[in-house]
């Protein structure tokens, strides 16, 4: 190679002389003497030489500017869109304007992933949607509630903000300013219809009430055993009073608030624990929270779902369960939950009893069938009460839900429902908890991306 002509030889192919002097620069780091040879060839391939090294440096220059520009390495951006047609025909708010229109909403949520070992995670979530109160928005004592539906007026909102760090290979701990005390639990049940927020709850909403709010929480899971089962464990302490804010004014909540702060018992404090037992066909869990004035029930009905008022509090007991064949096929999952909430105490604020929360009970049974036709899709019945108060206020509704979630892709579904409620109470034009016994039907179809 000495000589150089206009192009030499690799293996077969020809190279040329800039290649060939790519691969002199290359191996130049590694050379600790320089023959006669080796100046001979550098002397040959001066000119392409110095445009490597040219090359080379502008190269370094780009790749030091894109990496002081990038985004972090470790964060990772991954997503949810939804688009909900809905519609409950004749569906009211009595002394309200009628609510029956179908309308056609959005929810979109977006996670900002890092982790800063491999083995922790810090989640930032935005979320905005344009779903207003009625029937699928947010009130805790709307049984009608869609699961992705919050009423933001299609403001961008920070509606998580945690940080997950493992304590060992069975434990992880998680502190947040937002998080939700039922996301970082694990909710024993195979139902997930992932449309009406009540069966999101399992039946037991008085526990796994969402709350969302300054927390933190332990989880705890046992390695899984020869007969393949595993205890887990998971405590919580989350703080989610509105302390007189209303749900689209912000996500300050009362623990961000000097005057009332994440200690105090009118702050909304839900304390939460949870034991339970996992296999990989069934599993079962007990599960106990207490809640502080200004605290939230989820989906109850009537006086069930309102909010904790000062001098009030509660303690809320749940046992589910459920189980999955080993083959999917014509036998379906099955789930089931129990859920009852003892309230205590004398509204300090002279409130009516028709005004505030009262004891509930809460249950839910569902099927759920993982392929259907052969087919990656899924079809899931349920049936069950939401939160509905034992008191004089009292009401028995029954809600039901059918769905087929086609999965058009990985990333793809679409989900046609419908449900049908009956007995159902709604507050009146004056604000108190009446019962009206509201009956009908409604559908959803929910189109989902993920990314």
């Amino acid at each position: 190679m000495a000589g150089l002509p206009g192009e030499t030889f690799k293996g077969n192919r020809a190279i040329t002389r800039f290649e060939a002097a790519a691969l002199l620069n290359a191996c130049l780091d590694q050379v600790s003497e320089h023959t006669d040879e080796l100046q001979q060839l550098l002397k040959a391939l001066a000119a392409e030489l110095k445009v490597v090294a040219e090359k080379s440096e502008h190269l370094e220059n780009r790749t030091s500017a894109l990496e002081a520009q990038q985004f972090a390495t470790t964060t990772r951006l991954n997503g949810e869109a939804y688009m909900m047609l809905a519609g409950i025909p004749g569906y009211k708010v009595a002394g309200v304007s009628g609510y029956g229109a179908t309308t056609f909403n959005y929810d979109i949520r977006l996670n900002f992933d890092t982790s800063y070992t491999g083995q922790d995670l810090l989640r930032v979530r935005l979320n905005t949607s344009n779903f207003s109160t009625y029937p699928f928005g947010t009130p805790a004592n709307n049984m009608l509630k869609l699961d992705k539906a919050e009423n933001w007026n299609s403001t961008l909102y920070i509606d998580r903000f945690y940080y997950i760090l493992p304590i060992n290979k069975q434990a992880k701990i998680v502190i947040g300013a937002l998080v939700n005390n039922t996301e970082i639990t694990w909710v024993p049940s195979a139902y997930r219809s992932d449309i009406l927020d009540y069966v999101s709850t399992a039946g037991a909403s008085g526990v796994y009430n969402k709350a969302t709010g300054e927390g933190l929480a332990l989880q705890w899971q046992q390695p899984i055993q020869k007969n393949g089962t595993s205890w887990i464990a998971n405590m919580s302490y989350v703080v989610n009073g509105r302390c007189g804010l209303s749900a689209g004014s912000g996500n300050g909540g009362c623990g961000a608030i000097s005057n009332y702060g994440v200690l105090n018992s009118n702050s909304g404090i839900n304390a939460f624990a949870q034991l339970g037992m996992r296999h990989q066909f069934w599993g079962a869990a007990i599960g106990y929270r207490y809640g502080t004035s200004n605290s939230t029930f989820r989906d109850g009905n009537s006086a069930a779902g309102t909010t904790l008022t000062s001098g009030q509090s509660s303690n809320s007991v749940s046992i589910n369960g459920y189980w999955k064949p080993r083959q999917t096929g014509w036998v379906p999952s099955i789930s089931a939950g129990y859920g009852y909430t003892f309230v205590s105490g004398t509204p300090t604020n002279g409130a009516e009893p028709q005004d505030v929360a009262q004891s509930s009970r809460s249950w839910m049974a569902a099927f759920q069938w993982d392929k259907t036709f052969r087919q990656p899709h899924t079809l899931g019945v349920a049936i069950g009460q939401p939160a509905n108060a034992s008191g004089p206020q009292g009401s028995s509704p029954w809600l039901w839900e059918f769905f087929y979630r086609i999965q058009a892709s990985d990333n793809i579904s679409i989900t046609p429902e419908l449900f049908y409620v009956s007995n159902a109470s709604v507050t009146t034009g004056n604000g108190a908890n009446q019962p009206t016994g509201w009956n009908g039907w409604g559908g959803v179809i929910q189109v989902a991306f993920k990314f």
